[in-house]
This record gives C-alpha cells, structure tokens and sequence, in this order.
C-alpha cells in the first residue's frame, strides 16, 4: 500500500476565522498553528504548503495565564553591542496587539520558506472587523 503524497497544485485552501477573545495564548497559536501547515487535513503533507488560510479577530482580548502580562518580554535585537531592547507584552497590547499572536504562532512553523509561506496565510486584527468576507470564511470549532 503506497502512502498519499500532496502535489503543489492539488490543494484548495479553505479560509477559518477565530475569535481570540477570552482564549489562553498558547493553546490558541497552537491551533492557528495546526491550520497553516495542514495538519488537520488528512491530505498533510510535511514538505509542501497543504495548510489553510485564518483569520483571527479580539487580538488585543486574548488572555495569558499566571503573570506573564508583567513578566513577559519581547527581545529586539539591532546587531551592535548594547542595542537590546525588551519590551513588554502589556506594552504590545496596547500599540500592536497583532503582534502578540503573530509571535506565538511563527514560533511553532518551521523555520524555512515554507513557514513563512504559511505565516502569509494568517490574517491578524486587534477588532471584530475584517476584510475578508469575499472569501467565505468558516468559523473554527475546536
């Protein structure tokens, strides 16, 4: 019995939507995560770009446990000596709360052009507004 192989062309993306209000950070970068690289299809395949396109809404509600909205940093990081920087996630909240979620979720693809050709496929925004309604976006279940 021979295994199932996606080809590049063969895969029709689906668009989800999600709403981040009230959900915990991790586990929701861990689905967002899940649906870019296709793993929930049972046509995944590792090496080429079967995943699905999500949109996320309420970026700016989502929640983090324990005290990590005081503790957690960002580190930025120019390449001269003595240009770290940190900034903080309560910080982030209030000027890109994109940011926190887009963070989260790239930490989980792989680290190659194919990640970054399924981080293009989410769409982050701090309102319950978007512009994606063209493309007929499910809410997500899980």
């Amino acid at each position: 019995m021979k295994s199932y192989l996606a080809k590049q062309g063969e895969i029709e993306p689906k668009w989800y939507v999600i709403d981040a209000e009230g959900q915990v950070l991790g586990r929701l970068a861990v689905k967002i995560a899940n649906i870019l690289r296709g793993r929930l299809r049972p046509t995944y395949t590792p090496h080429i770009d079967t995943g699905d396109c999500v949109v996320v809404l309420n970026a700016n509600k989502v929640v983090v446990t324990g005290r990590k909205e005081e503790q957690k940093k960002y580190m930025f990081y120019s390449g001269y000596f003595g240009n770290e920087k940190y900034v903080g996630l309560k910080d982030f909240r209030k000027k890109r709360p994109e940011f926190i979620i887009e963070h989260a979720v790239k930490g989980m693809l792989p680290r190659n052009r194919l990640g970054s050709a399924q981080l293009k496929k989410l769409k982050i925004y701090a309102g319950s507004e978007h512009p994606h309604e063209a493309q007929n976006p499910v809410p997500y279940t899980a």
